[in-house]
């Protein structure tokens, strides 16, 4: 099922985690053992969460690390599909192919 406009995990961080708990990103930060800047460039929506912060974010959060790189793609597959032009792309018919993958081989 695809999202509309699904959040950032930064958001999410920020909506679920920080606020509601009056949390701050500096300590956030630290119990991630990342610096203030890059936790910072993810609640910013400016950076992603990386396979490795999203074990942090499970370490730290809860949630699986499956789920935090699940939400980082859910959003950057909805960012793709806003900006990327697919006019000039077309399917390849895989019917009658050869091994070579030309038609005729």
């Amino acid at each position: 099922m695809t999202m509309h406009n699904p959040p950032h995990p930064g958001e999410f961080i920020r909506e679920v985690y920080l606020e509601p708990f009056g949390l701050s990103a500096r300590h956030l930060a630290s119990k991630l053992d990342v610096s203030p800047s890059t936790l910072g460039r993810i609640l910013q929506g400016r950076s992603g969460v990386s396979p490795e912060m999203a074990l942090r974010l499970s370490k730290t959060l809860g949630r699986s690390p499956e789920s935090w790189l699940a939400m980082q793609d859910q959003h950057d597959l909805w960012c793709a599909r806003r900006s990327v032009k697919l006019d000039g792309v077309q399917r390849i018919q895989f019917d009658g192919l050869g091994d070579s993958g030309q038609p005729g081989a």
